[in-house]
């Protein structure tokens, strides 16, 4: 599985990594972590607010930061 946060590396994007990749480990999902900084990336995959979480190139969270058991409900 692929997982994608979109955003600067600010706090909340921080965050949503955080959250995401402990999200995964709780559910023995193996992942690849990926944190996209370019806006003309974010920008191609529609999103225009941070911070963004993307799972295995489906867009599933923008302009939040989802706690890890938001996440796990996404991830199953």
């Amino acid at each position: 599985m692929k997982i994608q946060i979109l955003g600067k590396g600010c706090p909340s994007c921080e965050k949503l990594a955080e959250n995401a990749e402990a999200a995964a480990r709780e559910l023995g999902i193996d992942f690849q972590m990926e944190k996209v900084t370019d806006l003309k990336e974010i920008m191609k995959l529609g999103v225009m607010m941070t911070p963004g979480l993307v799972v295995d190139g489906e867009v599933k969270s923008v302009g939040k930061v989802l706690s890890s058991e938001e996440i796990k409900e996404l991830l199953n």
